[in-house]
């Protein structure tokens, strides 16, 4: 956990409540198990209490979501398709291997060089979605993720020998304002929501299937 804390330094506001998308079936997924223990252990390192945690999977069994109230944890009542607004909070998002248009669709509900810069994202390298898509294709159907690049900041986590599969391509993004001044006024000016012929999330309409939006992805 120390990890995700030591590379953000001063260059960022600390998070004061955090977003949890795609934990997927932890009751019957080791890899959900080991990514939400790291996420308790995050809170505690990050020293934001559970309550100011919300946590959000359609594919969550009745079980599952008791057991996080359990922990003290907030269920959020809607699938926000992760457009989550965070209201001039400095907000954590927590998205291991959660879908290219969930990034995509919160960095659009956020998309403010004020906003962004109170954001740290945990979850698929940015680097990395840029090297395995051509970039026609990002910039057609993910291009907030495109739009951003040059403004963000990111270190993987370290490897650990025993959860490779756990937190594989995972890297902690965060914006530092000056970076995002120092984007063109054009990158703020088109602010569209974005629409997918093709998604690889769970939409509201959908409902709960039996994947979560980290399971489509990983």
């Amino acid at each position: 956990a120390g990890a995700v804390r030591a590379p953000l330094g001063g260059t960022t506001e600390p998070p004061a409540r955090c977003v949890c998308y795609g934990l997927g079936r932890f009751s019957c997924c080791p890899a959900a198990r080991h990514q939400l223990a790291f996420l308790l252990l995050l809170l505690e390192e990050l020293g934001v209490p559970p309550g100011r945690c919300s946590v959000f999977d359609p594919a969550f069994s009745a079980q599952e979501a008791a057991a996080l109230v359990e922990l003290g944890l907030r269920l959020l009542p809607d699938n926000e398709e992760g457009k989550h607004g965070i209201e001039g909070s400095a907000t954590l998002f927590y998205m291991v291997h959660c879908g290219k248009a969930l990034y995509n669709n919160l960095l659009w509900r956020n998309w403010s060089a004020g906003a962004l810069s109170k954001m740290v994202i945990i979850g698929n390298s940015f680097k990395g979605i840029e090297e395995r898509l051509l970039s026609r294709i990002l910039e057609r159907d993910y291009s907030y993720i495109a739009k951003v690049l040059k403004g963000t900041e990111e270190v993987a986590l370290p490897a650990h020998p025993q959860y490779l599969d756990t937190f594989n391509d995972t890297s902690v993004h965060w914006f530092p304002l000056q970076k995002l001044k120092e984007l063109s006024p054009e990158v703020w000016d088109f602010a569209e929501e974005p629409t997918y012929e093709e998604c690889e999330i769970i939409r509201k309409e959908d409902g709960a299937d039996q994947c979560s939006p980290a399971a489509v992805e990983s």
